[in-house]
């Protein structure tokens, strides 16, 4: 560890402990778990998944961020965008004087207030490989909170490349982990990537692979979502699959399959095998989570479900979509979002909506779930906005 650049915080965790606990724990979350997570209230049943909200990655990153301000009382910090997707925690973070950037296109507009002895966080999500060496350039004091999830993607897609291997991204291009995995693809000269969305997008890949489409449609559908030059003929010859670490891991598993049998279908299995690979990269706390929420969806006996956590989160977005699926679920943000006219987000929608009557009279069972962004605190607030609807509060909770 050199004196500008720091990955594994800085020893002050006794410190900050007491104001992370002020702000991010909640007796009602406590309160909940030790009613076994499932709770009634009058005809109110509230239901809380086994595993939600923080996750161990975002709980260092915020950690870090804190030990960040009490070792440099007097310096400037800068935040390389949200230190997490959560509207609550970012204002948190802003009120302790942590400038947070806003992203640009390019690393230079974005630092371009940055000098040397400022310190700038870098997020759990990473920064692009470009970023990083600005930074560098500025002579900075880095402090490096990307989560161990992510680096191991990172490692993997580096050696795609070093390989000959294009990576074929299952993850939003514009997405600011998903641009910093891309950017570790050109690291190597000749490395290139390509990001699918979803099984349509990953579907067009396939349709190309076996010969039924041409490299054209390839260039215009993925012109923002592959490297520079990308030539879907020589690039997609060879192909390693990885994956942002919040998407949905079914989804990113059927698309490995879908890749895996149009490569078969245009090589023979013997070629095939060594013209495709795929890494094992979905994130352990992603994937507790979403197991979380289908074990409680199977258990049954739910009327609705209440997703909480930044509409910006990709692995809230995937754990509405698996609740959308199965019953009438809402995305909401903060629990200011909750009154007899709900303020939320649709799943696959860009934009809030406001929903009437969207809580059923008589005796109603809501689950509820968060996404890995979200701290405790807010799942409390949550709570306690849902039983004031029906006149309760959190002393009134008894074991379901």
């Amino acid at each position: 560890m050199s004196e500008t650049y720091f990955q594994k915080g800085f020893g002050l965790k006794a410190a900050v402990g007491p104001v992370l606990s002020q702000n991010y724990a909640s007796a009602v979350v406590d309160r909940l778990r030790a009613l076994g997570h499932a709770a009634r209230a009058g005809d109110l049943t509230l239901k809380l998944a086994r595993e939600f909200g923080f996750c161990y990655g975002v709980d260092r990153a915020v950690e870090y961020a804190y030990e960040t301000r009490q070792q440099f009382p007097d310096r400037r910090i800068f935040l390389s965008g949200e230190i997490i997707h959560n509207p609550d925690v970012n204002r948190r973070i802003e009120d302790m004087g942590i400038r947070i950037l806003p992203e640009t296109r390019e690393a230079a507009s974005r630092y371009a207030d940055v000098t040397a002895g400022d310190v700038v966080i870098l997020p759990a999500f990473g920064v692009t490989v470009a970023e990083m060496n600005e930074l560098r350039g500025r002579g900075c004091v880095l402090v490096d909170t990307t989560c161990g999830s992510v680096l191991n993607v990172w490692k993997n897609v580096h050696k795609y490349a070093g390989d000959g291997f294009t990576a074929v991204i299952h993850g939003k291009h514009y997405h600011e982990e998903t641009k910093a995995t891309a950017s570790q693809a050109l690291t190597h000269s000749g490395g290139h990537y390509l990001c699918v969305r979803d099984r349509q997008e990953a579907e067009v890949v396939c349709a190309f692979i076996r010969g039924q489409t041409g490299a054209e449609v390839i260039r215009e559908r993925f012109a923002h979502a592959a490297s520079p030059g990308f030539d879907p003929e020589r690039d997609l010859a060879h192909i390693g699959l990885a994956n942002q670490t919040t998407m949905l891991m079914s989804e990113s598993l059927e698309i490995q399959e879908m890749l895996r049998r149009a490569m078969l279908d245009r090589y023979g299995e013997t070629e095939a095998a060594r013209r495709f690979r795929a890494m094992d990269t979905i994130c352990s706390a992603t994937q507790d989570r979403q197991d979380a929420v289908l074990r409680m969806l199977d258990d049954g006996g739910l009327d609705l479900m209440v997703v909480i956590g930044g509409y910006n989160s990709s692995n809230t977005q995937a754990l509405a979509r698996i609740c959308a699926a199965r019953l009438p679920t809402y995305h909401i943000d903060a629990a200011d979002c909750i009154s007899a006219t709900l303020r939320h987000r649709p799943v696959g929608a860009h934009d809030e909506t406001m929903t009437a009557d969207w809580l059923p009279a008589g005796p109603v069972r809501i689950g509820l779930t968060a996404g890995a962004s979200t701290p405790n605190n807010v799942v409390g607030d949550v709570v306690r906005r849902l039983l004031a609807l029906r006149g309760r509060t959190v002393e009134e909770l008894t074991a379901a």
